[in-house]
């Protein structure tokens, strides 16, 4: 087993809170160097500090100029090219049916979740790709598959992040440089607090990942342990191998199924 985590000199987005700060914390606990960015340069900095070796920068993924800023940067304190990066940043959004939620909230959520994906692919795999060694990790989601009603801002954006990551793999085969997408369902995180998710539906996603969700930290354990066997997809808990089974192998009842539990959410009993 190749150990890339291992010693990894890394940049991290979104490592202000849950699975990026969890990653970060996990990969200078194997002996890393890591670059923690986030859009929120004060939470970036409280992971910062409680590790040794780790930084703060602020980034907004969105903006390409400052994902390409934050590589700068990162190369400065480093002193070198990363050879691990974790596009983790992203945003919640969810509550509301195609033709119902705003535009804006497409924009936004599709700028972080997607956008911010492509442009750290775009900004740092060049580097990876010259050196024939390294790592990327996209974090996606189970909703990049499951395709749940009324989260389909959310649902888009995380399809694109596992769609690019398979792409990325097929071009990056026999480079050296491993990709690994996570596709997790309910993390305990502060993910449910965004503002581009409806207060009821914020509300039943909080009481099953309270019930069910893995711990962010169990969740980058597993991620990066995963990426140094070298796997593509990390689909963690069993409810996320279960749905990403049934819409494989019986795609149209799975459909069916989803659209009759979907009208039964809070939302939907308010109309």
């Amino acid at each position: 087993m190749t150990k890339r985590t291992h010693g990894a000199h890394a940049v991290v987005t979104g490592a202000g809170s849950g699975i990026g700060r969890a990653i970060a914390t996990e990969l200078v606990r194997r002996g890393g160097r890591v670059v923690c960015a986030d859009i929120d340069l004060e939470a970036a900095e409280e992971t910062a500090k409680t590790l040794e070796n780790a930084v703060a920068i602020a980034c907004d993924v969105s903006t390409v100029d400052e994902v390409a800023e934050l590589a700068g940067q990162a190369r400065s304190w480093l002193g070198r090219e990363p050879d691990l990066v974790v596009n983790n940043a992203g945003i919640g959004a969810g509550g509301k049916a195609v033709g119902e939620s705003p535009l804006s909230d497409w924009h936004r959520t599709l700028g972080v979740n997607l956008w911010g994906v492509i442009h750290g692919c775009h900004t740092f795999v060049p580097a990876l790709r010259a050196a024939r060694a390294g790592g990327v990790i996209n974090v996606a989601s189970a909703a990049g598959f499951t395709a749940a009603p009324r989260m389909a801002a959310y649902n888009v954006s995380k399809a694109g992040v596992v769609s690019l990551s398979e792409t990325l793999a097929a071009e990056l085969s026999g480079t050296g440089v491993a990709v690994t997408v996570l596709c997790p369902t309910f993390v305990r995180t502060n993910i449910f607090d965004g503002e581009l998710i409806e207060d009821e539906a914020r509300g039943l996603a909080r009481k099953v990942s309270d019930l069910v969700g893995f711990s962010a930290e169990k969740v980058a354990k597993l991620t990066l342990d995963a990426h140094d066997r070298g796997r593509l997809y990390v689909v963690p808990q069993p409810d996320a191998q279960l749905l990403w089974h049934a819409k494989r192998f019986v795609p149209v009842p799975y459909t069916r199924i989803a659209g009759l539990l979907g009208r039964f959410l809070p939302a939907d009993k308010e109309k």
